[in-house]
């Protein structure tokens, strides 16, 4: 039987988790400057312990957690949005920034990628009309073009999965939250690893789309505060245990892909995934219950912050890859910098623009005022 939910409220617990998760990504975008993943710029010298072992933590939930987030918030939008209007407001707030982005964010991006990696040794001028040569699939190939915008393929695959998903949820709405539920969702995100589509962050698309779904169906429900509160210790002991053995086990060794132990890891992996996520929602839903100036100006600066954060990151990561500074110098200014010239742009240039805050997915408003008004990244 259907629940009614027409009776739920404004989150601010979720905007704080945006907030916060926002400010997660761009610290991650930082280490991977100086961990040893590949990246679009390295620096000179990689650090593959301390700074590791923080990319394996952040890396196993900050994106699940965005499409958890993007879930709960569709249950919310539908609640005051027609069939079209809700596509509308899809396109305008995740299409126009990822056109924006491709445009405009990414052709400086590939040019580092190219220079640095020997792969390119012409001007950025000079680059420019190459930027559409080929298509740009994984970081060292040789297509330029990023359809996707980098970092940015969370806007794709999120309106793709808006589009997608909109009749199901139309036809058959939120449901109630159950204990069981707490069980069920490793167990399919378990068995998505079976189907092998994309890859991208860390998760295939697939782990994405289950959890999308499960944060519309089940996570916006009201009845989830009280099952996370019965059983937030037991969460909050799993999530630090599999924390501990994944990260161990990865930097022991990575078990080689299709044998035995690759399916334990993933599964370690999935229920330490699933049980921070239930620890992050816990916690937010405790004490990130209220809303202040703070969170008005922040939650607005969501989504371009987010836009901006990695084009900012590798241009200045760039002039600093072969200085000779010691790496957490180097990880240290490249963070203060890239942030400062991030909300500098932000505050002084893109707030107070109307065809700027389009283009960046915000909602324009005819004056700013000198205290920014509460308009949030709500349903992204």
């Amino acid at each position: 039987m259907e629940k009614d939910f027409s009776s739920l409220t404004r989150q601010y617990d979720l905007d704080w988790i945006r907030v916060i998760a926002t400010l997660a990504v761009f610290l991650y975008h930082c280490t991977m400057f100086v961990n040893p993943f590949p990246w679009h710029v390295k620096n000179n010298v990689l650090d593959s312990e301390a700074i590791l072992v923080f990319s394996l933590f952040v890396g196993a939930w900050i994106m699940p957690l965005f499409f958890v987030i993007s879930g709960m918030s569709v249950a919310y939008a539908l609640k005051s949005r027609t069939m079209s209007g809700y596509v509308k407001e899809r396109f305008i707030k995740l299409g126009v920034p990822l056109a924006f982005g491709v445009l405009i964010l990414t052709p400086h991006q590939i040019y580092i990628e190219r220079i640095t990696n020997g792969q390119y040794d012409g001007s950025f001028l000079s680059f420019l009309p190459h930027f559409f040569d080929g298509l740009y699939l994984d970081i060292g190939g040789s297509g330029n073009f990023a359809f996707f915008g980098l970092h940015l393929w969370y806007l794709l695959v999120l309106l793709v999965f808006s589009l997608l998903t909109l009749p199901l949820f139309q036809k058959v709405g939120m449901k109630n939250f159950k204990t069981h539920h707490f069980y069920i969702l490793p167990i399919f995100l378990f068995l998505s690893n079976i189907i092998k589509t994309q890859g991208l962050g860390g998760w295939d698309l697939i782990f994405y789309l289950i959890m999308f779904m499960y944060g519309f169906y089940f996570l916006s429900a009201p009845s989830l505060k009280s099952a996370l509160k019965e059983t937030s210790k037991i969460h909050i002991f799993i999530a630090i245990t599999t924390s501990i053995s994944y990260i161990i086990w990865f930097m022991i060794g990575f078990p080689q892909p299709g044998t035995i132990e690759s399916w334990i890891y993933f599964a370690v992996r999935t229920i330490n995934c699933w049980s921070l996520l239930l620890c992050i929602l816990y916690l937010a839903n405790r004490y990130l219950t209220y809303s202040n100036k703070f969170l008005a100006y922040t939650s607005e600066a969501s989504m371009p912050f987010y836009v901006l954060h990695q084009p900012v990151i590798v241009l200045i990561a760039y002039f600093l890859h072969d200085l000779s500074w010691p790496i957490y110098a180097k990880l240290l200014f490249l963070a203060v910098v890239s942030f400062f010239i991030i909300m500098l742009i932000y505050h002084i240039i893109i707030r107070r623009f109307n065809s700027l805050r389009f283009l960046l997915g915000m909602k324009a408003h005819k004056k700013v005022k000198s205290e920014s008004t509460y308009s949030p990244f709500t349903t992204n």
